[in-house]
């Protein structure tokens, strides 16, 4: 892996000159080198970022899943993102097309998460309106941390029961069915989590930016071309004005490239 951008002028006299092990040196990169890239900045309120990844032709899945079209150092990033996340906010779909399982703690992770006040392992927080969710799945079941479930004040009782019995924590962030992006973003910032990280699906992605909740998104451009109908990172009406955000990093490895971008 070698850092594109930034790239200081010590670093790139370091790399000109043949010194090792420079930013700009394709090697690999442990997770501590990983951590600090990523590094969440130092803020007291709820800072929300995206982890999507996306071929060059736009498609942010193939056959339904992101696995195929992903690397192996994207999924030493996407455990980096999760190590240093106080929450993990996916959609419902999501979860049941990407069979998600709760997050675990990692030993290479579990210093740094102590010094930094947080459990040992990201709680998963899954947005659901109509709360149609197998609560026999390993998510609800075992976790390490308590699953939360997002979901509006006028949910189904019957599923918000079912919801408790299995052990998750429903959240309520909607007056209606439906959940509002900056209510739920502000109360799991009210429980303490304050580094927040979503990984889609799409049409969340596309609500959380719609609704100007979105601090960064963190974009791996896949190598490849699909073709097909695949789904974008983001769906959903198109916004009346652009949201801009602006380049903070890029680090590029085998032809992938991993990009931070912040909003302005």
């Amino acid at each position: 892996m070698r850092r594109l951008f930034p790239v200081t002028d010590e670093t790139a006299a370091q790399a000109s000159s043949g010194a090792p092990e420079t930013d700009v040196t394709d090697r690999e990169w442990g997770l501590q080198e990983l951590a600090e890239a990523y590094a969440y900045p130092d803020v007291r309120e709820p800072w929300l970022r995206a982890n999507m990844v996306s071929t060059l032709d736009g498609a942010a899945q193939h056959e339904g899943r992101s696995q195929p079209i992903s690397s192996a150092t994207d999924m030493r990033i996407f455990g980096t993102l999760r190590g240093l996340a106080d929450v993990v906010v996916v959609g419902a779909e999501t979860v049941r097309q990407e069979g998600y399982r709760p997050a675990r703690a990692r030993e290479a992770f579990a210093a740094l998460r102590e010094t930094a006040g947080q459990g040992p392992a990201p709680a998963i927080a899954v947005v659901s309106a109509g709360m149609d969710l197998d609560y026999s799945l390993p998510l609800f079941t075992s976790p390490l941390v308590p699953t939360l479930v997002l979901t509006g004040a006028a949910a189904d009782p019957g599923r918000v029961a079912a919801a408790e019995k299995a052990g998750a924590e429903v959240v309520f962030a909607g007056d209606g069915m439906g959940v509002d992006p900056a209510r739920a973003v502000q109360a799991l910032g009210d429980r303490g989590m304050t580094r927040l990280l979503t990984e889609g699906g799409p049409r969340l992605l596309g609500q959380l930016i719609a609704a100007g909740v979105l601090d960064e998104l963190c974009l791996t451009l896949s190598p490849l071309l699909t073709v097909g109908s695949a789904q974008r990172i983001a769906g959903g009406p198109a916004l009346a004005v652009p949201a801009h955000f602006e380049l903070a990093s890029l680090l590029e490895e085998a032809g992938f490239l991993f990009g931070r971008y912040r909003r302005t």
